[in-house]
Parts: structure tokens; C-alpha cells; sequence
């Protein structure tokens, strides 16, 4: 087989390949079977009629149909394999030029690649993290929150006010139409604590029991999403919380301490690695961000195109993939769909962009992948979603993701050990040492806490259409012939 490349762009190249039929045996023997089993021949049981008897009856044309459809994907990925410089980016765009009976195959594919840049040298770069320190006005309100857990609801004759609990029926309607599923009794819920409904707080605050109010909404799910809908609250019951005493009895209820010095103690210190964490996170956030400012990166517009039509995929589902909703949900957030498919287009560029540079950077440090590493972000993976492990792993080898996860753990792996090759300093030049929540370049134990998310801190969670995991190159291909 011969293969050449040619650059038609820096993200893309068409690759020319030449399949003498000496090497199609293989292919034209299973093609045969295939279609032996296929076609009823008198005198033959089915898959034993010979091929010169399949081709007499059939004609030449099919078996070398069924030849070309399977032998060029494999042929596209020994190409690939035999030209080290090309990395394909998602699936190829191939054409059959020649079919010469008995001589040869040949075909062009043209795919878009990852593009050659030049990285920064690590050396010298200085990336700036904010202070840890640790106020008592943060302590007394991790200590209330704590506080909180161990209160009580006591009812009382009086309107409601922020903070107090109501107990409240809530019923909705749009057009005079009751909304069954917007409609409850007895609900428990803390006046000032939001995220329930637009407008609610609002409303509760000053009823007193028994009394009843209407205010106007937008729902936020299910069939009338993103309409004005008649929101009427009545509450049943008003209770105020009493929290404990902050004591020492306290800290014995609430904790392992015996002093209420101790609990304050450990909750400061809790803090304060909690704002090392934050530090961390600054640091490879800001340090990404400060390479990429300084890295001219072509970007392959079929990964764009496919991460914008992800992002419109993901918007438009929320309404039923109905286009006349999604008009209408834009036109409330003074917005048209030009500034929408902006937005998606430079949002889409920085996320190409960023994955692009963490390829980069994981190349050029040689980063690998063991099984346990992998294991361990599938395994993370599946906690976040709330699966059990069983189960996600079924769902993304279906999905074919894991490529995508491999890939996501190897662009953790390689920020984390850039990190680790720069100077992290305070706004006051004093340097910060974050070795206890990295590890050393010789550990391959990082902290999971650091490592996880890192690649999702600076994209979406939405991969690209055709992602350039390690096995794009064996993907399938629509063959024009």
C-alpha cells in the first residue's frame, strides 16, 4: 500500500492511498462468504457457492462494493499509523478515485488534524494565587451553619420574616390551566433561601398562617417552561429556629471536641486547607489561562462546527428541541439568535482552543495513562452522576467515551505536572508551596481532589463531535464513490 499527505491547512490534510489488489484477498474472501450466505443458488447450501459462480450469478460490481465499504476504513487507519505527523481530529471525509478490477484501490481522505504550535517554556512563568488566611467572621459561620443542624422549629403567632421556616401549599396555573405538577401541600421551606421560585420570598415575607397571596412567575420546567404562570402561596405555618448555645456542651453534641475552643479550632483549620485547595486550583486555572493567552493556536473548524452543534443541541433540548420555545426563552433574556450562535461560536473556540494546548502540553511531557488511573476518573465519574459504577461503565463503552475519559485524565496529568514546574507566589511575591496537594514529579499519586475536574474547570463537559481520542483514526467513514 502507498500513502501520501498533503497539507491543505494547518488543521487539515488529504491523504492519498493506493491499495494494489494482491493485499485485498483477505477483504474479497470475507465478501464472498458474506454474500454466499446472502444469495440462494440451486444446487449450492448457503455460504458454499464459489465465487466464480456467486460472480456469474450476481455480476462483479457487488463483491467489489462489499470489498471497498470494509477494506478502506482499515486501509484510512494504516495510513494514519504509517504517518507519524498526522494526529486526525474526528471522522474523515473519504472519496474512492479509481477502482481498477484486478489492480488497484485508490482514495483520498481528507480529515482535520491537530496542528502543530509552539508552547512557552514553562521555565521562568510565575502564576499568582490569593492569601489562605482565615477570618473568625468565616469560623463563627461555618460554627452557625453547624449550629444550624442541631436547631429547633418552634411555632409562633407572628408574620413570617427571612430566616423562619413556613410550611406552605403552592399551586400554579397559565391561562386558568391548574399545572398538576407545579402543585403541592405541606411543603417545608425557609423564607430567603431561593432557588424555589422567582418572587416567592418576596411574597412570604410579612404573611402570617392561614393567609394566602398570588404573584406572577416564569416556570422553570416541564410542558409551560419559561411561561408566565399565576403562582398561589398559602401558608399553614410559621416557625422560628432556635439554635444551640455555641458551649462546650455544644461541641461534645456536635463533634469529637470536648471544648468549644477545639471545634473552633478544627473548623478554622478545615478552612484553611480549603483555601489551600482553593489556591491549587487558582494555580492551574491561571496557569492554563496563561498559556493559552501566549500560544498562537489554529483551530480545526469540523471540531468547532461539532462543539457549537453540541452546545445548540444541549440549548435547544430543554424545550423539546421545539426552535419556536428556544425563540421565545432568548427573546426574554433580550437576546436574538445571532448573539446566541456568537456566544456558541467563541465559547466553542475557547474550549477547542484550551483542549488543544493540554494535547500540547501532554506530548510534549510524554504523559501516560495507567489502568488504575483510568479506573479511578471512571470510578469518580460515576459518583458524580450519581451511578453506580456497573452501570456507567456499560453506558460509556456503548457510547464509545472511554477514549474521551482517557484523554481527559492524560490532560489533567499534564497540567498538574505543569504546575509543578512553575512558580506559584502570593500577590506579595512570597512563593507558595503546593507539593503537599500536587505531589513531586516523582509521585504518581496525586491528590484525586486537585487532579479531578481539572479539565472541566476551563470547557464544558459536552466533548466536541469527534474528539481526537486515541482511536479516531479507526473511526468509520461515509465512503463516496
Amino acid at each position: 500500500m502507498k500513502s501520501t499527505v498533503e497539507h491543505l491547512s494547518p488543521t487539515r490534510v488529504r491523504i492519498n492511498v493506493e491499495v494494489p489488489f494482491d493485499e485485498l484477498k483477505p477483504d474479497f474472501d470475507r465478501a464472498y462468504k458474506k454474500i454466499a450466505q446472502q444469495v440462494r443458488i440451486p444446487g449450492f447450501r448457503p455460504g458454499k457457492a464459489p465465487a466464480r459462480i456467486l460472480e456469474a450469478r450476481i455480476g462483479r460490481a457487488p463483491v467489489l462494493d462489499e470489498v471497498v465499504n470494509n477494506a478502506i476504513p482499515t486501509k484510512y487507519q494504516e495510513a494514519i499509523v504509517t504517518s507519524e505527523d498526522v494526529k486526525p481530529i474526528g471522522r474523515p471525509d473519504i472519496e474512492v478515485t479509481e477502482i481498477a478490477d484486478g489492480e488497484r484501490i485508490t482514495f483520498t481522505a481528507e480529515v482535520d488534524i491537530r496542528p502543530e504550535f509552539e508552547l512557552p517554556e514553562l521555565e521562568g512563568l510565575t502564576v499568582e494565587v490569593d492569601e489562605t488566611e482565615v477570618d473568625e467572621e468565616q469560623v463563627t459561620e461555618q460554627l452557625d451553619q453547624l449550629r444550624a443542624r442541631f436547631g429547633t422549629l418552634t411555632g409562633v403567632e407572628r408574620p413570617a420574616q427571612t430566616g423562619d421556616f413556613v410550611q406552605i401549599d403552592l399551586s400554579a396555573s397559565v391561562d386558568g390551566k391548574t399545572i398538576e405538577e407545579a402543585t403541592t401541600t405541606g411543603f417545608s421551606y425557609e423564607v430567603g433561601q431561593g432557588g424555589l421560585i422567582d418572587g416567592i420570598d418576596e411574597a412570604l415575607e410579612g404573611m402570617s398562617a392561614e393567609e394566602e397571596k398570588t404573584f406572577t412567575s416564569k416556570l422553570v420546567a416541564g410542558e409551560y417552561a419559561d411561561r408566565d404562570a399565576e403562582i398561589t402561596v398559602k401558608v399553614t405555618a410559621v416557625k422560628e429556629r432556635h439554635l444551640p448555645d455555641a458551649d462546650d456542651e455544644f461541641a461534645q453534641l456536635a463533634s469529637e471536641f470536648d471544648t468549644l475552643e477545639e471545634l473552633q479550632e478544627n473548623l478554622r483549620e478545615r478552612l484553611g486547607q480549603s483555601k489551600r485547595m482553593e489556591q491549587a486550583t487558582q494555580a492551574r486555572d491561571r496557569l492554563l489561562d496563561k498559556i493559552v493567552e501566549g500560544t498562537e493556536v489554529p483551530l480545526p473548524e469540523s471540531v468547532v462546527q461539532g462543539e457549537i452543534d453540541n452546545r445548540l443541541h444541549d440549548a435547544v433540548h430543554a424545550f423539546d428541541h421545539d426552535e419556536e420555545r428556544f425563540a421565545e426563552f432568548l427573546a426574554s433574556q433580550d437576546k436574538t439568535r445571532e448573539q446566541f450562535d456568537a456566544e456558541s461560536r467563541e465559547e466553542a473556540e475557547t474550549a477547542v482552543r484550551y483542549r488543544l494546548v493540554l494535547d500540547a502540553l501532554a506530548d510534549r511531557e510524554e504523559i501516560s495513562v495507567n489502568d488504575q488511573e483510568l479506573t479511578e476518573r471512571i470510578l469518580y465519574q460515576a459518583q458524580q452522576y450519581g451511578m453506580a459504577p456497573e452501570q456507567f461503565v456499560q453506558q460509556i463503552q456503548q457510547a464509545g467515551q472511554i477514549p474521551a475519559i482517557y484523554q481527559d485524565v492524560r490532560r489533567s496529568k499534564a497540567l498538574i505536572d505543569a504546575v509543578r514546574a512553575v512558580s506559584v507566589t502570593l500577590p506579595n511575591g512570597d512563593p507558595v508551596d503546593l507539593s503537599d496537594l500536587l505531589g513531586s514529579d516523582d509521585d504518581e499519586d496525586e491528590d484525586a481532589s486537585v487532579v479531578e475536574g481539572t479539565v472541566e474547570s476551563v470547557e464544558d463537559s459536552a466533548e466536541p463531535a469527534g474528539d481526537d481520542t486515541p482511536d479516531t483514526a479507526g473511526e468509520k467513514a461515509d465512503v463516496k464513490s
